[in-house]
């Protein structure tokens, strides 16, 4: 599939983006949250990722050891991305493939990751 460029929002609209991800390499995750929230994830450099409205719209949630910025949505409450760290030390976003406009996420053949053991 290759990198390409999507636009995502939340449900209500308020928070819109757009991204420039490989849907090739999506995640989906059990830890606590993930696995509430039902996220298939793709990660893309900070630099691919534009925020194009919403800012004031966002809420910031922190859990475990309050590395990765959950942002969603204060009006919905749908987390379209999240702010991080990768390993390299490199800032990445997480973006929830589910906000993404003519993406069907079910399709995609993501790696699972045992976020509950980590």
């Amino acid at each position: 599939m290759a990198t390409q460029h999507y636009h995502g929002s939340c449900q209500c609209g308020a928070v819109s983006f757009e991204v420039d991800a490989d849907l090739d390499k999506t995640v989906t995750c059990n830890c606590s949250r993930c696995k509430r929230l039902g996220s298939v994830l793709t990660f893309a450099p900070k630099d691919k990722f534009t925020l194009l409205s919403g800012d004031d719209h966002l809420k910031e949630y922190l859990f475990n050891k309050k590395q990765i910025h959950h942002l969603f949505c204060g009006d919905c409450g749908i987390e379209s991305f999240a702010y991080a760290t990768a390993p390299d030390g490199s800032e990445v976003v997480a973006v929830n493939a589910n906000c993404l406009d003519g993406v069907e996420p079910r399709a995609l053949k993501s790696h699972a990751h045992d976020g509950a053991a980590a």
